[in-house]
C-alpha cells in the first residue's frame, strides 16, 4: 500500500536531515501543508527550534497578488517560518530525497477570517457566532474557498492535493482552550449545534419550505433536555430525527447537503483547471456520514468518487469504527486512503499500525495516511518504519 505522512513546511525548512529521515520511514509521499489553520506545534527533531506557533490561519507560500487584488476575503500570509516560500523550499528538499509531494489544503476552518469578517461565520440557533467556521452557503465565502483551493493545491513541485474541511464546519473546534465538555453532546446534538442561521442559511431553509424562526425554536426545544442533563446522547441521523423530528431534519439536510456538494464539486473542478496535467490527483478528507461537520467533511460515498479521485478517511478508533467509515465505499473505485494517528501522545497507536492497516485493507483501503511525521516522537517513528517495512514484505 502506498503510504503518505502528513508534514508541515516548518518540519523541513532549516533541518537538512528531515528529507532523509522521512524517506527512511518507508513512505512514498508526503502530504505537505500549503494552507493551514492556527496551531501550536512541537518540532522534536528540528535543530533550531522546539515549538512553532502559527498564530492564525495562513498560506505557507506567497499568495498571488493579482488573484486577490481588491478582494475583501483573501488568504493571510504567514510570518513564523523563515523564507519567502517555505512550502516550495520544503517540497524541493523532499523531492530531492525521492519523495512525492502532495499539498494539504485546509479550507472552511479559519478563526482569523471570522474575527475580522464576523458576518462570514456560522451562527447557531442561539445567535452565537462560530468565528472558526466560515459559512459555506455565503456566496463570498464559497468563491473565496474555491479560489483558495485552486491556488493552494497546485503549488510548483506538487503532484496532487488533499482538501480538508471542504464542507460544513460546526460546533466542534478542538480549540486549545476549549471549555465545552461540561455537558456531553451526542452526535445528534452536535449536528443541531452546527446548524447555521446566518442570513444566507435562513433564506436557504426558506427555499426548502422551512421557516427559519420555526426551525430555530425547534432546535432550542430539542436541546433543552441536553442542557438540563436529562437528555440521552443520541447518535446517527436517526438521532437527529428523534431530536428534531423527521420533517425538519430532512429539510435542513436538503439545504446543507446541496451547499456542501456544490462547494466540493466547485473546489475540485477549480483545482483540476489549475493543475499542470490531467494526472494531478485530488482527494477529499471525508466522512461517509453525510451530515457530519468538521475537518472530515460529510459526503455521500456513492457520489463523491464521481467528483474527486478519492477520499482520506479517519480510520483510528478500532475495527468497528473502521468498518463504519470504509463500509459505505465497498465496491467503489478510487483512492481510499485510511488515515491513522501515529502520535502516541495524541492518542495514536503506531505499535498496532501493521495490524490496523491490514484490517483497513481488508475493508477496501488501498493507501495509508500517517498523522503526523513532524509531531511524532522518535520511538513512534521507529514503530512506523517497522510497520511499513512489514507491510512491504520486509
Amino acid at each position: 500500500m502506498k503510504a503518505s505522512a502528513f508534514l508541515y513546511p516548518w518540519d523541513v525548512v532549516g533541518d537538512p536531515d528531515a528529507p532523509a529521515r522521512l524517506a527512511g520511514l518507508g513512505v512514498q509521499q508526503v502530504t505537505l501543508a500549503s494552507a493551514y489553520h492556527s496551531t501550536r506545534a512541537l518540532t522534536p527533531r528540528h535543530p533550531g527550534r522546539r515549538i512553532v506557533t502559527a498564530e492564525h490561519a495562513a498560506v505557507l507560500y506567497p499568495p498571488d497578488a493579482t488573484r486577490w487584488a481588491g478582494r475583501e476575503l483573501r488568504p493571510y500570509a504567514q510570518s513564523w517560518v523563515p523564507g519567502e516560500d517555505p512550502y516550495a523550499e520544503a517540497a524541493e528538499a523532499l523531492a530531492g530525497a525521492g519523495i512525492e509531494v502532495h499539498s494539504w489544503v485546509v479550507l472552511a476552518h479559519n478563526s482569523r477570517l471570522g474575527a475580522e469578517h464576523p458576518d462570514t461565520s456560522v451562527v447557531n440557533a442561539y445567535g452565537d457566532r462560530y468565528p472558526w467556521a466560515p459559512c459555506i452557503a455565503q456566496p463570498a465565502v464559497h468563491t473565496y474557498l474555491v479560489d483558495l483551493a485552486a491556488e493552494a493545491a497546485v503549488r510548483p513541485g506538487t503532484a496532487g492535493t488533499e482538501l480538508e474541511s471542504c464542507g460544513w464546519y460546526g460546533f466542534a473546534h478542538l480549540h486549545a482552550h476549549d471549555k465545552t465538555s461540561g455537558v456531553a453532546l451526542g452526535d445528534a446534538a452536535q449536528y443541531l449545534m452546527s446548524l447555521c442561521f446566518c442570513a444566507a442559511c435562513r433564506d436557504g431553509y426558506g427555499g426548502t419550505g422551512l421557516d427559519a424562526d420555526e426551525l430555530g425554536a425547534a432546535v432550542r426545544r430539542a436541546l433543552e433536555p441536553v442542557w438540563a442533563g436529562t437528555g440521552s446522547r443520541e447518535t446517527g441521523w436517526s438521532g437527529v430525527e428523534k431530536l428534531l423530528g423527521g420533517r425538519l431534519a430532512a429539510a435542513t439536510w436538503r439545504w446543507r447537503g446541496r451547499v456542501a456538494r456544490t462547494l466540493q464539486e466547485s473546489a475540485v473542478a477549480a483545482v483540476r483547471r489549475a493543475a499542470p496535467n490531467p494526472d494531478f490527483q485530488v482527494l477529499l478528507h471525508a466522512d461517509p456520514a453525510s451530515y457530519r461537520t468538521g475537518a472530515n467533511a460529510g459526503v455521500h460515498a456513492s457520489d463523491i468518487l464521481s467528483t474527486a479521485d478519492g477520499v482520506v478517511l479517519p480510520c483510528a478508533g478500532g475495527e468497528q469504527a473502521r468498518e463504519a467509515v470504509l463500509g459505505p465505499f465497498a465496491g467503489l473505485s478510487g483512492v481510499l486512503a485510511a488515515n491513522f494517528n501515529v502520535v502516541s501522545g495524541m492518542g495514536g497507536s503506531p505499535a498496532t499500525l501493521e495490524r490496523d492497516a491490514a484490517h483497513a485493507a481488508s475493508l477496501g483501503a488501498n493507501e495509508l495516511r500517517l498523522y503526523h511525521a513532524g509531531l511524532a516522537s522518535g520511538p513512534d517513528l521507529s514503530a512506523v518504519a517497522g510497520a511499513l517495512s512489514a507491510i512491504r514484505g520486509g
